[in-house]
């Protein structure tokens, strides 16, 4: 090989930015065996390797830093050249609301393509619950919001959302080395400690109504609309947390009904749109969050 292949240093990026080949081959839209021999190939070639590969994660070696650099500046260089030729000129800005949990995960890649493809546009993101995004959506304070719906619709009466996936939900549970500093697993004691969002939240409610289907006895440790705040209480030990499963750190437990814990239903993902939305930015965005994230 005396050309670096530009979707298999697409690849080595998303490995790098996911930081596990499973999560990166879902990124690029390939199955982790076909990047993972497409990245041992390019190690082969190159005579080093470009990861350290351990069983929970994968973090670049030295050259793979190198490499990845170069990487990122090819692809934007490719990037702008189609965006250049294929797309006409589109200038504006857009406003997109999105919860934490989601935004965390899901939209970082979504963004990278958008502002690759639509370099003129400026892009405004909202953190904010989907419940406090949904009126905001309604009064046409954002343009375009992912949040959670429930059975076919959004999560406020009166928006409508277009179906993006189902996501799954998991109990989160504390690393390995914080369980074994505090002495004791968490997610066996009774009262339950869990870390909720707010109040409105989907994914509070299926807990709790998860939780007490199986007469699970529990105690609300920590309230936040913030996923920040919820995993620091996990990370302490000191809580489990009910997450969407793309939002669950690496370096969390998942847990389950082996600990004891009830299954959780997905949460629906919909992205719901303003009635002042109706022009070219947020088309091309809204196209893209679909291309993206649907599954």
């Amino acid at each position: 090989m005396k050309t670096l292949d530009l979707d298999v240093l697409a690849m080595v990026v998303a490995v790098a930015d996911a930081g596990s080949f499973v999560r990166g081959a879902a990124l690029v839209h390939r199955s982790q065996a076909a990047l993972s021999m497409q990245i041992r190939a390019l190690e082969e070639t190159l005579g080093k390797p470009l990861f350290i590969r351990a069983p929970r994660n994968v973090t670049p070696t030295p050259d793979g830093h190198t490499l990845i650099a170069y990487a990122r500046r090819m692809l934007a260089l490719r990037d702008e050249a189609w965006a250049t030729l294929a797309h006409p000129e589109v200038t504006g800005r857009v406003s997109i609301g999105m919860p934490d949990d989601y935004a965390s995960s899901l939209l970082p890649p979504v963004l990278r393509k958008f502002s690759a493809n639509w370099p003129k546009v400026e892009i405004q993101v909202v953190g904010l619950p989907s419940s406090a995004l949904a009126p905001l959506v309604r009064e046409n304070k954002i343009d375009l919001a992912c949040i959670t719906g429930t059975t076919g619709t959004s999560s406020a009466r009166g928006l409508s959302g277009e179906f993006i996936r189902f996501e799954p939900m998991v109990w989160a549970g504390p690393p390995a080395a914080a369980t074994a500093a505090i002495g004791r697993e968490v997610w066996r004691e009774r009262p339950l400690p869990i870390a909720l969002f707010s109040a409105g939240s989907v994914a509070r409610a299926n807990a709790i109504q998860a939780l007490e289907r199986a007469r699970i006895t529990y105690r609300t440790s920590y309230e936040s609309p913030s996923l920040m705040g919820l995993c620091s209480m996990v990370a302490a030990g000191l809580a489990v947390a009910p997450l969407a499963r793309c939002a669950v750190p690496e370096t969390f437990a998942t847990l389950g009904r082996p600990h004891g814990l009830p299954d959780l239903p997905e949460l629906e993902v919909v992205l719901a749109r303003s009635a002042s939305s109706n022009r070219p930015p947020c088309d091309f965005l809204a196209e893209q969050i679909l291309a993206e994230l649907r599954v």
